[in-house]
C-alpha cells in the first residue's frame, strides 16, 4: 500500500510499505479523509518526532477486514475513529481523568492516518470506533474528531445560557469551540485573530464579533463589547503564552480561561495572580478528548449542528503530503482546514 512517511522536515516520501496485519479483536479500514491536524504540522515543521513515522490521526474510513473475534463492525461499513484510548482503570481514569492516563498515549493507530490503509487496534475497536451515516461525506467525518477534542475542552468552561466567550485564536480548534460555545447556550462569541481570512470566516459562520489584536487593543475592545465586565469564559487555542496574561486580565469576575494549546516556545508568563482569590477566575488546561466525547461529537457533525463544511478550505492528494503541511504552516495563505484524500 502507499503512504506518505514522515522522515525529517522537508522530506515526506510518498512510498510503498506493508498492509498492516490484523489480530483477532483487530480491524483493518480504508482510509477516504484524514485531517491535517496542527500538531501534525507541529511535528513536522519543528521535528519533534524521529522518522521514520506516519502521521495523522483524524481518519475517516471504511472497513475491509475484521478481525475473527470482532463482532460488531462488518466489511464495507463507514467509520471514524481517534488515536488514544484510556485503561478506565488507573488513578486518573477513575477519577475522569481519562487524557491522563499512563496508558492513553502509548495506544495508537497503525499506521497513522496519512496511509492508504490502517489497522484499528482492539482497544480502538471496542472503545473509539463508531459508524457514520451514509449521508456524511469522508471529509466532514473527519472532522468528528477534532470537534470530539473541543467538546472536551467545553466541558471545563462550563458555559451557561447567556455567556459570553472569548476565543483566542481561529484555527480549526478556536473556530470549532466557538461554535461549540454558542451551540451551548452562549449569546455572544468574540474571537480574535491576526488572520483577516479567518475572522471573517469566523463571522460568516456565526461568530457575533472578531478582534485584529494588530490594529485593535485586545482588552480595549473586549471592554467595549462586553460593558466593562469581561467575558465568561476565555478560550486559548493559539500557541501564544502571553495570550494566558491577556486571558486573565480580560475574564469576567467568577471567570474560566480554557487553556488548549501547547506553549513550546517561551511556556513562563507573568500574570496578575492575585485574581485567583480576589476574584475566584480559574484556569485550566484541556488536551485531546475521551472515548466519551466521540458520539456526541458524532451527532452534532452528521446533523450540522456546526458548520464543518465552510471550515473544510482545501484538499490535498496523500502523495503530496509534504506540499499540504507546507502550505498550511505558511501565514500567508488563507488556510484552515486541509483534508488529506487518499488516491487508491
Amino acid at each position: 500500500m502507499k503512504a506518505s512517511v514522515y522522515y525529517s522536515k522537508n522530506d515526506i516520501r510518498y512510498e510503498d510499505i506493508a498492509v498492516p496485519e490484523i489480530g483477532d479483536g483487530d480491524m483493518l479500514i480504508k482510509m477516504h479523509s484524514c485531517g491535517l491536524c496542527g500538531t501534525d504540522i507541529h511535528k513536522a515543521q519543528h521535528q519533534t518526532v524521529t522518522g521514520p513515522v506516519i502521521l495523522g490521526h483524524e481518519v475517516s474510513g471504511e472497513v475491509v477486514k475484521v478481525g475473527k473475534n470482532v463482532t460488531r463492525y462488518r466489511v464495507g461499513e463507514r467509520v471514524v475513529t481517534a488515536i488514544h484510548v484510556p485503561c478506565f482503570n488507573c488513578h486518573y481514569c477513575d477519577r475522569g481523568y481519562f487524557t491522563l492516563c499512563d496508558q492513553f498515549k502509548k495506544t495508537n493507530l497503525e499506521p497513522g492516518g496519512f496511509s492508504e490503509f490502517i489497522r484499528i487496534p482492539q482497544l480502538h475497536v471496542e472503545h473509539l470506533t463508531h459508524r457514520i451515516v451514509e449521508q456524511l461525506d469522508w471529509d466532514r467525518a473527519a472532522m468528528i474528531e477534532p470537534v470530539a477534542c473541543c467538546l472536551h475542552g467545553l466541558k471545563s468552561a462550563n458555559i451557561h445560557a447567556k455567556d459570553t466567550v472569548l476565543v483566542l485564536g481561529s484555527g480549526t480548534i478556536g473556530l470549532v469551540s466557538a461554535q461549540l460555545a454558542a451551540l451551548k447556550g452562549a449569546s455572544t462569541v468574540i474571537v480574535s485573530d491576526l488572520s483577516r481570512f479567518k475572522r471573517e470566516l469566523a463571522l460568516k459562520i456565526g461568530v457575533t464579533h472578531a478582534i485584529d489584536p494588530a490594529n485593535e487593543d485586545l482588552e480595549t475592545r473586549v471592554a467595549e463589547i462586553t460593558d466593562g465586565k469581561g467575558p465568561d469564559v476565555v478560550i486559548i487555542a493559539a500557541g501564544v503564552s502571553s495570550l494566558v496574561s491577556q486571558a486573565v486580565n480580560v475574564v469576567r469576575r467568577g471567570g474560566r480561561v480554557v487553556v488548549f494549546s501547547p506553549f513550546d516556545k517561551n511556556p513562563m508568563v507573568e500574570i496578575d495572580a492575585g485574581r485567583l482569590f480576589r476574584d475566584e477566575i480559574s484556569i485550566v488546561g484541556t488536551y485531546s478528548l475521551t472515548p466519551y466525547d466521540m458520539k456526541e461529537a458524532i451527532e452534532i457533525v452528521e446533523k450540522d449542528k456546526i458548520n464543518t463544511r465552510e471550515m473544510i478550505t482545501h484538499t490535498w492528494p496523500l502523495s503530496r503530503l509534504e506540499e499540504a503541511i507546507e502550505f498550511a504552516a505558511n501565514p500567508e495563505n488563507d488556510v484552515l482546514k486541509i483534508i488529506i484524500k487518499s488516491e487508491g
